[in-house]
């Protein structure tokens, strides 16, 4: 039964409710479908299928991923993104009877990639496809989808054949002197509407009362005579259902573009669901998300419906008109099935110009234009990732080469900013020892090479990208010292090609006859050392753990390093030296050295009052 209520959250919400969440969930779940009505029918247009199959999907997937999604306010259905990725793909079937069999072959799979990564628990994948490229993505599909409308817009029919949006844009200026001024007027009419209705209100359904209008004038006036093109028939409001024909030979033809279609459609599910939950205070879970958008995917195939995901509009709208619980994303299913029952013999009437009006404010809307600023002003890569992902989206003849290129792009950029190794030599700004100065370590840096002992920090993550860096960073710190102390405290990954690196330095400055202390190791760190034999090649006792009191463990690898240059015998292991009195350990170190003086300021840094709270902070904390 715990599996159960997991999996499918709809039943803990049904056996937990409380009937004065009704109002709110009811109110939410009507404005929603109001929305949807438009919405789903000009998103349907854009993947270039039938508006039936967009309300199909508005009332399908509604309902199967609110029963098992993870937010309470994501409205699931038909997006402009997804539904521009569908067209893209599905180009090579239109005019072909296997058309809707492909489309709905499409949303399974693409259903059945989202489910299963779900249930393999790659909720994080999604954090690897950055804010730059949707947000360039967006808005390069928010000028496709403006573009591929334009002969709609101005009452143009183009020839068969044309799938392209830059051929659609040509034909059509070739034909411009054909312009239907009627359909061109209800398109300009019904974006007129849709602008208004959000400057007097936001919660007004501007889109519906634009195709309301216009509906209503091609009945009055009988504008149809003019040659102005029509939605037509809907066939039913209730999806029909149908089985699926599973040919492998077909779903590997729409397998990379069904993985494409689930990616977004998660990217945009989480970010959705994570924007609404800051406000709303729901702890979400990402895996349980990407079950819940597979289930409506796939369900959805299976009654007519062409894939989707969340809806940032709808679901901004179900929020902000109270909704409570998932219930409402459940009745606003529902309730766009009820309403196409008793308008569905009207929708006939509705002017194909006035749907792609409704269309092109959508598309205005995508390119998000703060977004745009925010980014550019951010960092240049990001600025790059972002102008790369909006031209190849626009540019490239398959739409999947757009998000691929932004990913691409996105990894090569990081993996060039952490191709660097970050190493730094410590060395006493003063005779006083009261400041220490950290250089880091570059080719004409000035490095202090002339002490006889010298401190490397190593910092960040170490692995195989950065190797050849830290090789050659390392190389630069041997100068005229006799100990070299390898400082790890701000390692926070290490790699065995890294290892290798470090384990040939070692042996290099072994070679000359120098010796080599390591500090700061933290117990995870010196198990794979160990491993990799560093600890046996430098001496178990020339190791020197990481300790919660500042620089206990560089002081002590300090003192062991002041005695291998005096040739005083200490006992081992190091512990042993650690365990030192502090009066014993101070006769290991010459009067006047730079160590003695490096020593004292670590000793007087301790009896700072910021580091004894914080000594005591820690001590609290071990206890509990």
């Amino acid at each position: 039964m715990q599996r159960a209520l997991k999996f499918v959250p709809i039943i803990e919400t049904v056996t937990t409710y409380k009937m004065q969440y009704l109002r709110f969930d009811f109110i939410a779940a009507l404005t929603v479908a109001v929305v949807a009505l438009p919405q789903s029918m000009a998103y349907a247009i854009i993947a270039g299928v039938d508006p039936v199959y967009g309300l199909y999907s508005a009332i399908v997937l509604s309902i199967l991923g609110a029963m098992f999604g993870n937010s309470n306010h994501l409205a699931t259905g038909p997006t402009n993104a997804i539904s521009l990725l569908i067209a893209s793909n599905m180009a090579v079937y239109v005019g072909k009877p296997n058309l809707i069999e492909m489309l709905m072959m499409l949303t399974f799979l693409a259903g059945a990639i989202q489910f299963m990564m779900g249930a393999l628990k790659l909720g994080k994948l999604v954090n690897y496809v950055s804010h730059s490229v949707i947000v360039g993505f967006t808005a390069g599909a928010g000028v496709i989808i403006a573009l591929g409308q334009f002969n709609q817009l101005v009452g143009i029919t183009l020839p068969q054949g044309i799938h392209s949006t830059v051929e659609k844009v040509i034909v059509t200026f070739e034909h411009i002197d054909q312009t239907n001024y009627y359909a061109l007027g209800l398109g300009l009419l019904t974006i007129f509407i849709s602008v208004m209705a959000k400057k007097i209100n936001k919660n007004l359904p501007g889109a519906l009362l634009g195709l309301i209008v216009c509906g209503f004038l091609v009945v009055i006036l009988g504008l149809d005579r003019f040659g102005i093109k029509l939605t037509g028939e809907i066939p039913s409001a209730i999806p029909p259902f149908q089985i699926l024909s599973f040919n492998v030979q077909a779903m590997g033809a729409l397998f990379n573009g069904a993985m494409v279609i689930a990616v977004i459609g998660l990217v945009e599910a989480v970010a959705i669901s994570k924007a609404i939950a800051t406000r709303s205070g729901q702890k979400l879970d990402s895996n349980q998300e990407f079950i819940g958008q597979g289930v409506a995917n796939m369900g959805g195939a299976f009654f007519g419906a062409i894939a989707g995901s969340g809806s940032f509009t709808r679901s901004a709208i179900n929020f902000q008109n109270g909704a409570v619980t998932r219930l409402s994303g459940v009745m606003a299913g529902g309730m766009v099935m009820v309403i196409l029952l008793f308008m569905a013999p009207y929708a006939k009437f509705i002017p194909s110009a006035a749907l792609a009006g409704v269309i092109m404010v959508v598309a205005y809307s995508m390119v998000d234009k703060n977004a745009f600023r925010k980014v550019f002003k951010s960092n240049k890569n990001d600025a790059a990732i972002m102008t790369v992902t909006f031209l190849t989206t626009i540019l490239a003849p398959e739409l999947e080469y757009a998000i691929y290129a932004g990913i691409l792009i996105s990894l090569f950029l990081y993996l060039k900013n952490n191709g660097h190794a970050t190493v730094r030599m410590l060395s006493l700004l003063d005779k006083e020892g009261s400041k220490i100065s950290e250089t880091n370590v570059q080719p004409k840096s000035s490095l202090p090479l002339g002490l006889p002992i010298a401190i490397i920090q190593l910092d960040g993550n170490l692995y195989f990208g950065n190797a050849s860096d830290l090789e050659e960073k390392l190389n630069l710190t041997r100068g005229n010292a006799k100990v070299y102390i390898l400082k790890f405290k701000g390692v926070s990954l290490i790699d065995i090609t890294a290892m290798e690196v470090i384990e040939n330095f070692i042996e290099k400055v072994q070679h000359e006859g120098k010796k080599v202390l390591l500090c700061g190791i933290c117990p995870e760190l010196k198990e794979s050392m160990e491993r990799c034999h560093i600890t046996n090649c430098v001496g178990e006792h020339n190791v020197f753990l990481a300790d919660n009191v500042v620089y206990k463990s560089l002081a002590s690898s300090l003192r062991r390093a002041e005695a291998l240059l005096s040739g005083i015998a200490l006992p081992e292991p190091a512990a042993a030296v650690v365990a030192m009195p502090r009066e014993a350990a101070a006769t290991l170190i010459t009067k006047d050295s730079p160590l003695k003086r490096l020593v004292g300021w670590v000793e007087r840094s301790l009896q700072d009052p910021f580091y004894q709270a914080e000594i005591l902070k820690t001590q609290m904390n071990l206890r509990s």
